[in-house]
């Protein structure tokens, strides 16, 4: 994905904040525990925040959460679902909090948007010595047959490659790296998974999917015959044509430390 492709999918998202909301799932709590078990405090910056989802979290695990997200619509419905969290206006490359103001940087399915070359120097900034950055990612366990069967059916604007664990470790091991010669401001990453799972309907399982940024960049009649195929598929499966079902998900975790 070239530099403007990125730029027209990370943009994407706002025009969706409100059906981003209501069905793009949390994180596993395992995995956030993780993310955070080398941080020095409990100050946590959520860092391209969208509507919450990862803060919420990290609420429930005590950590005192900043919040920073670029959209307005997102930024919206972060403080509508969560009042009692600060919740800033920012990006990752221009962050609006002081120098060595927090002692963990979490990402949520967003640090693939970051230009590092940029973004890390403003990372290492507000991190406070000890401090550690973390990306997160919520996929799709395709080591079960009827989701790998959907992943293929869907594409991969609906479920790419860092959206299953077969290849989700190759696609998010150097995103803390910037692209071009600037200088690693992290060290070697650690990666690990942790199972999760999202009650879901044929019906929310298409609205999900269709929070995807390169569903949402589609025109809107190839859009159309995409989740018109997804539901078809749902709809053909024991395991999803009738009322709810859990949706089987792990959470990756990478975590890097500064040099």
């Amino acid at each position: 994905m070239d530099q403007d492709e990125r730029l027209l999918h990370s943009s994407s998202f706002g025009a969706a904040a409100v059906a981003y909301a209501e069905h793009r799932p949390n994180y596993a709590q395992a995995a956030v525990r993780w993310a955070l078990e080398p941080a020095s405090g409990p100050r946590v910056l959520d860092l391209g925040a969208g509507t919450g989802k990862l803060s919420a979290t990290l609420v429930a695990l005590g950590a005192e959460v900043v919040a920073v997200e670029p959209d307005s619509a997102m930024l919206t419905q972060l403080r509508r679902s969560l009042p009692t969290v600060r919740a800033l206006p920012g990006s990752a490359e221009a962050i609006p909090l002081p120098d060595a103001s927090v002692d963990a940087v979490l990402a949520g399915n967003a640090m693939h948007w970051f230009d590092m070359a940029v973004a890390g120097p403003e990372i290492a900034r507000v991190l406070a010595p000890g401090g550690i950055l973390a990306g997160l990612w919520n996929v799709m366990d395709d080591d079960v047959e009827w989701v790998s069967e959907l992943a293929r059916v869907s594409g991969s604007a609906a479920i790419g490659p860092r959206d299953t664990p077969t290849s989700w470790r190759a696609e998010t091991a150097d995103l803390h790296l910037p692209k071009t010669g600037v200088p690693a401001l992290f060290g070697s990453p650690e990666q690990e998974m942790f199972p999760h799972g999202q009650r879901r309907t044929a019906d929310t399982l298409v609205a999900t999917l269709a929070t995807r940024a390169g569903v949402l960049v589609m025109p809107e009649q190839e859009q159309e015959a995409a989740l018109g195929r997804i539901r078809a598929f749902l709809a053909s499966r024991p395991e999803t044509a009738h009322g709810e079902f859990t949706l089987p998900m792990q959470t990756g975790v990478l975590r890097v430390r500064p040099l």
